[in-house]
Order: structure tokens, then sequence, then C-alpha cells
């Protein structure tokens, strides 16, 4: 992300969900030997504190991990204003905005519009909102597809995330034949482009400039 910030200089931030995992909390059956939802709400905010000051304004998507305490007071019957918000919870500065989904024009005047993810087809999921569309959730997809109309060219632009494959939380996934890919993206005047992060065989990052 370092790299990425200081080869683009990008003037907006979009985290599309999932900040952090919340396995604690999870409606699935949870692994015993993980930490309890209170150790790891402690250990989540000290890894996000190196993002707060290399991202001091981001825009974030609601997501189904990031509202799991949400979710879970629904379920408890407690009404939302009786819990903390985000950033609250998070200690993040301010200028890090939560939404429930996001509609930004882009510098080539077209509008774009962001969701933590709509359906598994980002392509017909733009195709219905009438304008380009990016989302995330979906941790082994990651591509654009172009379609266009009389009115313009428009796209569906599917980020990867930043799962660690081989940590305890994601073992539900294990026995998926496709793996998560490591990657973001990037929409540089008005276009997209994907930003993989490639791996070393031991998952170390192979320091590719992009």
């Amino acid at each position: 992300m370092r790299a990425i910030k200081a080869k683009y200089r990008p003037d907006k931030i979009v985290c599309l969900g999932d900040e952090i995992d919340q396995h604690g909390l999870s409606y699935h059956e949870s692994d015993p030997d993980l930490d309890s939802a209170g150790v790891e709400l402690r250990k989540s905010k000290a890894q996000l504190r190196p993002l707060f000051k290399l991202f001091p304004k981001v825009d974030l998507l609601s997501s189904n991990h990031g509202d799991m305490v949400y979710r879970k007071g629904m379920s408890a019957g407690i009404p939302r204003h009786c819990l903390k918000s985000y950033g609250e919870i998070l200690e993040a500065p301010k200028t890090w905005k939560w939404h429930m989904d996001l509609t930004i024009k882009m510098s080539d005047g077209k509008k774009v519009y962001f969701h933590h993810g709509k359906s598994a087809d980002v392509f017909k999921a733009s195709q219905a909102m009438s304008m380009s569309m990016v989302q995330g959730h979906y941790h082994e997809k990651f591509n654009i597809h172009y379609w266009g109309n009389p009115t313009g060219l428009y796209w569906g632009f599917q980020i990867g995330c930043s799962i660690d494959d081989k940590a305890r939380a994601f073992a539900y996934n294990k026995n998926n034949l496709k793996r998560p890919i490591i990657g973001h993206g990037i929409i540089l005047d008005g276009q997209p482009h994907l930003l993989p992060m490639v791996l070393d065989n031991k998952g170390k990052w192979n320091k590719v400039v992009y």
C-alpha cells in the first residue's frame, strides 16, 4: 500500500469494507483456539494504526465483517443508537468515514458506484446500476468487465483482498479450490486498473513496481 501511494499519489482512498475480521463475533462456528472477541478487537486496532497514519482520510463501505457488532446487536434487540460508531470502536481518525454505499464523480465527469458487494457478477450489477461500479467481498475474484451503450463506455471493477490465506481465522476456506486474490485497484483518468500483489512461495511480496 505504501508503494502504491508513493507511485500514484491518489487523491481519494476508498476501503471496500471488511477492515477487520471479527471472527470472535461470527455467526458461524468459532475456533476455540482463536482470540476472544475482545482480544481480537484490541489486536485489530493495533494493526489499523499504521493505516490511519498512512491514509489519514478514507471513505469505507459497510460490510458483512465490519458490521458484525451491529448485526449481533440487532439479534440481541439492542437499538443502534446504544452502540458506538465504527470510528469510536476502532479509534479511527474522524476523517475515516463509513458509508452504506458511495457514488463518486470521476475526473472524466462520469459517476462510479461503490459497494462492499452487491452481486457475485459485478458486470451485471454495474449494468443494473446503469453506471460503472466497484466492489469487493468476493475474495477469489479480481477483474474488470467493460460494457457500453449509446451514452458511453462503462465497467464493473471487482477488487481482490488483503487476506492472509494462512491465518487460522480464514481456515473455513481451506477446502475451497479457489484461493483469495491479493490485490488492490486504482482509477486513473476515469479508467480502472488492477494492482495484483504478487507473492513469492513464502507468501512475501516480491516488491513488483506496478
